[in-house]
């Protein structure tokens, strides 16, 4: 069993919000990570796509790719149309020897609008459930074909966001597709990551340790925030600055072989990456070692 730490540069800057963190530079987030004890990262809007350019820059840090974001718009097109349009990002995983690639369905997703609270979220009626299970399924099966294993992400302000939506997405889909357990995610959309943890157990193949301020999740869900507006107030921090029990979450995680993945979705002006990364590097080492899992 291998379990390696890795981090997401939203710990330094924002994919949704480019102006947070726009001013920290690739350089920066790397030599940070590395000092910090990361030992991968993931794909950020500040990384170049061309494997041959990123994979130098990389081993220069000592830093491995654990893998990276890809929206599926699966609800309006097929997983044939699907797999071609991520023939880039497959190829640029697979050059740089990541194992999964993180899918979340984005079809009329709100995340990314600073303007729509997440009330207006896409929610899938009855019968999208079977067409995009049975659309997931294929696209996870030709990546499994191929080498990388998909990972759903569950997220908020899209169309699998609630613990009774991942429960049908898990139930209703093969074995190919794996669940990427996200504990901040899964906190904020009212789930337990403990009971994810414990119920999926078998299929998931990839975690992210954020936690959830939720005094500020309260006053995001009174009023109506939209999700960026609340990552800018805060809802958002590193595992050990929140609410969950990540020791937990790790016991019921025997036998992970795989990344934990350090987040922490924060204005960088509130919450410095360089007191906020450290702080969650240690604490994530602490909680693995309490639940056996180091």
């Amino acid at each position: 069993m291998t379990i390696r730490i890795g981090a997401n540069p939203i710990c330094w800057s924002n994919d949704d919000m480019p102006e947070i963190g726009g001013w920290i530079t690739l350089d920066e987030c790397l030599t940070q990570a590395k000092e910090f004890g990361i030992e991968g990262m993931e794909l950020g809007n500040k990384f170049p796509r061309d494997p041959a350019v990123l994979g130098p820059i990389l081993k220069s840090y000592g830093l491995d790719l654990v893998s990276g974001w890809y929206s599926t718009f699966l609800l309006e097109r097929d997983p044939e149309t699907e797999f071609e349009q991520a023939a880039a990002h497959r190829s640029l995983l697979k050059a740089l020897g990541a194992k999964v690639l993180i899918a979340a369905e984005c079809t009329r997703t709100v995340h990314g609008t600073q303007s729509a609270p997440l009330s207006k979220r896409p929610v899938m009626k009855e019968g999208d459930f079977e067409l995009f299970n049975k659309r997931l399924t294929r696209f996870a099966e030709m990546l499994e074909d191929e080498g990388l294993q998909l990972v759903y992400h569950h997220h908020m302000g899209t169309v699998i966001q609630t613990p009774s939506e991942i429960d049908r997405l898990m139930k209703g889909t093969g074995q190919a597709v794996k669940l990427l357990l996200d504990t901040g995610h899964a906190t904020w959309g009212g789930d337990d990551p403990v009971r994810l943890a414990r119920d999926y157990k078998s299929r998931i193949g990839h975690v992210h340790c954020k936690d959830v301020r939720m005094d500020v999740k309260a006053k995001s869900d009174a009023g109506d925030w939209s999700f960026l507006d609340a990552v800018l107030e805060g809802v958002y921090t590193v595992p050990g600055d929140g609410n969950v029990d990540y020791v937990a979450v790790f016991k019921e995680l025997k036998g992970y072989d795989g990344w934990v993945v350090l987040e922490a979705e924060q204005d960088p002006k509130k919450a410095p990456p360089e007191k906020y990364v450290p702080m969650g590097v240690a604490n994530l080492r602490l909680y693995l070692k309490e639940a056996g899992l180091e």
